[in-house]
C-alpha cells in the first residue's frame, strides 16, 4: 500500500470530521476540568465512572491525531496537520510527526519486521512492552513531569493522578489491545494480515472507536473512525 493511499484513499473528506474532531476535545478538556475540581469519594461510583470516561475520551484524542494522519480532520492540509499535532500532544505530549511516520509505516508493512506496531510473538505483555517502547520517549516524560508539577500547585494531587494520568495509562492498553493486538496476532492469511470484531456497532464505539473493525481501516484508510461501521456493513453484504 502506497503513503497516498494510505492517507486519503479515493474517498472526499467529510467537512463533518472537522465538526466532530473539535467536539472531542472539546469533552476532553470539559470533562478534564470537571473531574480535576471533584472531590473524590471511593465510596461512590462516580469517580471509577470518571476515570472511565476520561480514558475513553483520551483515545478519541489518539484517534483523532490518527485520522489526521490519514488527511481526514479537514481538507485544509495545515488545519488537518495543526488538530492532528495539538490533538496528540494533549494525549501525553505525544509527537505527531514521529507518529506519523511509524503509523503509516504500519500500514505499508502490515505485520512484518518492518511493522513498528507489531511483535512476532503474541505475548501480551512483550508485545505491549515494544508497542510502548515505539511511541514513548525522554521528552514526553520530562514534559508530564514538568507539567504535573506546576499542576499541583493549584489542583489536588489526587485528583491529578486519578482523572489525569491513570486515563492516559489505561488508554494505551485500550489502543493496544483493540487496535493492535487483537487484530493483528496469530495468522492472518488476507491480504491486510488482520482480523476484524463481529458486527456490534455500538460495543465497537465504546471499545476503541470503531476500530475494533481493523480489516475494514486497513481496506479503506480513507474512511474516518466514524465512518468504519459502514465499511463493515459492507463487508459483511460481500460474504
Amino acid at each position: 500500500m502506497s503513503s497516498k493511499s494510505a492517507q486519503v484513499g479515493t474517498k472526499s473528506i467529510d467537512p463533518k470530521g472537522l465538526m466532530i474532531a473539535f467536539a472531542i476535545i472539546c469533552l476532553w478538556f470539559s470533562s478534564l476540568i470537571f473531574w480535576l475540581g471533584y472531590e473524590i469519594d471511593w465510596a461512590k461510583p462516580w469517580v471509577y465512572l470518571g476515570v472511565i470516561i476520561q480514558m475513553h475520551l483520551y483515545t478519541g484524542l489518539f484517534i483523532t491525531a490518527h485520522d489526521a494522519m490519514h488527511g481526514l480532520v479537514s481538507s485544509n492540509k495545515k488545519l488537518n496537520k495543526a488538530i492532528g499535532t495539538f490533538s496528540a500532544l494533549l494525549f501525553s505530549y505525544n509527537f505527531y510527526g514521529r507518529l506519523y511516520g511509524k503509523h503509516h509505516e504500519h500500514h505499508r508493512f502490515v505485520a512484518t519486521d518492518r511493522d513498528p506496531d507489531y511483535h512476532h510473538s503474541d505475548n501480551f505483555f512483550l508485545w505491549y512492552i515494544s508497542f510502548i517502547k515505539q511511541y514513548v520517549n525522554i521528552w514526553q516524560i520530562v514534559l508530564m513531569a514538568i507539567t504535573f508539577n506546576l499542576l499541583k500547585l493549584v489542583i489536588n494531587v489526587d485528583n491529578l493522578i486519578i482523572f489525569w494520568m491513570l486515563p492516559a495509562v489505561l488508554s494505551t492498553f485500550q489502543l493496544f489491545y483493540f487496535g493492535t493486538y487483537v487484530p493483528h496476532k496469530g495468522e492472518s492469511e488476507n491480504k491486510h494480515h488482520s482480523t476484524t470484531q463481529s458486527k456490534n456497532h455500538l460495543w465497537a464505539f465504546l471499545s476503541c472507536y470503531f476500530f475494533g473493525y481493523h480489516y475494514e481501516h486497513h481496506d479503506s484508510p480513507g474512511t474516518p473512525w466514524w465512518r468504519l461501521w459502514k465499511e463493515k456493513e459492507k463487508t459483511l453484504n460481500k460474504i
